[in-house]
C-alpha cells in the first residue's frame, strides 16, 4: 500500500561535474512555478504574494488572501455567509452535485464560491465580493448570483463603491437554467447601482470566463486585471469552429484586451492595493452620489 501513499520527500538532482548527487527535500517546502518551471520556497511565494519573482507568473489566491490584500486590517465584515447551494435538479454524474458541494465545503471551509462583505481601504468604506476558484472552479450558481446581487444592493443602499474580484470557469451547469438566470439578476442589480451614480470596480484574475465574463465581470465603471489573466467567454477551439476565423495569439489575455479597450488597466498584484486605494479616493472625493466621504488627509 505504500506504493499509493504520498511521498514524504522529493528528489532534486544537483549539477555537479564529478557525480550526480541527489538531495532529499521534504514535499511542500518548494513549489514549482507554472510559468518558468523554477522552484521557490513557500516562504518566498508568500513574500511575493504568490507571484513568481523570476517570470512574474501570478498564482491564484484564496478569497481570504484577497481580502487581506485589499482591505484595512480588521475592517472586513462578512455578509450572507450562511447561504448554501441546493441540488434542486438532483444532478447525477460521476459524482452527484450534492456530494461535490459537500466535498468543496470541507476542502475550502467556504459555503460557496464567493465571499462578500463591507470593508475599508485607507479608511474609505466600500462593499467587496471576492470569488474563490478553489470552490468548484468558482462557477456561478444560484448562491453566487444571489450574493453578488445582495452585496450590490447593500452598496447601493449605503451609497458606497462596490468592488468585485472575479475568477471563474463560468456558469454552474449542475444547476441548469438556474445558473444562467444569475446573469440577468446580477446585471439588473448593477444597473440600479449605476443609476445612483456609484462606482463599480472590477478586478479580473486568472481565469475569468463564460457567464461571469458575460455579466457582472464586464460591467465595471473601472476594469482592472492582473497580468496574463485568461479572460474570455468560450474556449479558443469553440470560437474558431464557430467563426471559422484565424484567432490572434494571446487574444484571451488581459494584455490583449487592454489594447482592444475592454480593460482599463493591467495591474501587477504588488501594486493592486495601492491602485485600488487611489481609485476609491478619486471616486469618493469627487462623486456627489457617495454618501460616505473619504477621510481628509492630515497635514504634516
Amino acid at each position: 500500500m505504500s506504493l499509493f501513499g504520498k511521498p514524504k520527500y522529493s528528489t532534486i538532482k544537483t549539477d555537479t561535474p564529478a557525480e550526480d548527487k541527489k538531495v532529499k527535500i521534504p514535499v511542500g517546502i518548494f513549489d514549482k512555478c507554472k510559468g518558468c518551471e523554477e522552484y521557490y520556497h513557500k516562504d518566498e511565494w508568500k513574500k511575493f504574494i504568490e507571484v513568481c519573482p523570476h517570470c512574474g507568473y501570478h498564482r491564484q489566491l484564496s478569497a481570504q488572501q484577497r481580502i487581506e490584500l485589499l482591505t484595512d486590517a480588521g475592517s472586513f465584515k462578512e455578509v450572507d455567509s450562511n447561504l448554501i447551494s441546493v441540488d434542486i435538479l438532483k444532478f447525477e454524474g460521476v459524482a452527484s452535485y450534492a456530494d461535490k458541494l459537500e466535498q468543496n465545503i470541507r476542502k475550502t471551509g467556504l459555503n460557496d464560491a464567493i465571499v462578500c462583505g463591507v470593508a475599508a481601504l485607507n479608511g474609505i468604506e466600500y462593499a467587496i465580493g471576492v470569488m474563490d476558484f478553489r470552490f468548484l472552479g468558482a462557477s456561478m450558481g444560484s448562491v453566487v448570483g444571489e450574493k453578488v446581487a445582495r452585496i450590490t444592493e447593500i452598496a447601493t443602499e449605503k451609497g458606497i463603491p462596490l468592488v468585485i474580484v472575479t475568477a471563474s470557469g463560468g456558469a454552474r451547469m449542475y444547476e441548469g437554467m438556474f445558473s444562467l438566470m444569475q446573469m440577468a439578476k446580477t446585471s439588473g442589480a448593477l444597473e440600479r447601482h449605476k443609476e445612483k451614480n456609484l462606482p463599480y470596480i472590477v478586478i479580473m484574475t486568472n481565469p475569468t470566463t463564460a457567464g461571469v465574463t458575460a455579466s457582472y465581470a464586464s460591467l465595471g465603471s473601472v476594469m482592472l486585471a492582473e497580468p496574463q489573466a485568461l479572460i474570455g467567454f468560450a474556449g479558443p477551439r469553440v470560437i474558431k469552429d464557430t467563426t471559422q476565423a484565424t484567432l490572434p495569439e494571446g487574444f484571451q489575455t488581459s494584455e490583449f484586451l487592454l489594447k482592444k479597450g475592454l480593460i482599463d488597466r493591467v495591474t501587477p498584484r504588488a501594486q493592486l492595493r495601492h491602485e485600488l486605494g487611489l481609485l476609491l479616493e478619486y471616486t469618493t472625493t469627487t462623486n456627489p452620489g457617495i454618501k460616505i466621504k473619504a477621510p481628509k488627509k492630515k497635514k504634516q
